[in-house]
C-alpha cells in the first residue's frame, strides 16, 4: 500500500479526536479518557507466532518496539512519532518536533515529532 504511512495517521488523528468528543461524557459519569498513540515506519515479520497449541497472529521486529516505546511515551492527544515517518507524510500533517528521547531498549536516542493535525 504505497499510501500506508498517511493512512495511519489520518487514522490516529481520526481517532484521537474521536476520543476526545466521547471524553466530557466520560467525565461526567467518572471516568478520565486519556489516548496516545504511538507510530513508526519500517519493516517488520508478520505471521503466525507460536507453538503446536497456542499460535498468535503478530508482528515483530525493531519498528514494532519503537512503535511500542513510543506510545509508551505519549500523554493525552499525542501522536508520537519518529522522524523518519514524520518525512514521509509531511506535506499531509502539521507536526511538532519535540527533540530526542531516550527510549526502554533502543541503543541511541531518538528524534521524535507529535503529529498535531491534518494540513489544510
Amino acid at each position: 500500500m504505497p499510501d500506508a504511512p498517511e493512512r495511519a495517521a489520518r487514522l490516529a488523528i481520526e481517532m484521537r479526536d474521536a476520543v476526545a468528543a466521547l471524553a466530557p461524557a466520560w467525565k461526567r459519569k467518572g471516568h478520565v479518557l486519556g489516548f496516545g498513540v504511538g507510530l513508526a515506519q519500517g519493516y517488520a515479520t508478520m505471521g503466525a507466532i507460536g507453538f503446536l497449541d497456542r499460535f498468535e497472529y503478530t508482528a515483530i521486529g525493531a519498528v514494532v518496539n519503537l512503535a511500542a516505546r513510543l506510545c509508551g511515551e505519549a500523554e493525552d492527544r499525542e501522536i508520537l512519532t519518529s522522524t523518519r515517518l514524520a518525512a514521509a507524510i509531511g506535506d499531509v500533517v502539521e507536526f511538532d518536533e519535540l527533540g530526542e528521547r531516550t527510549l526502554r531498549g533502543m541503543s541511541r536516542p531518538v528524534a521524535v515529532v507529535n503529529l498535531r493535525a491534518l494540513r489544510s
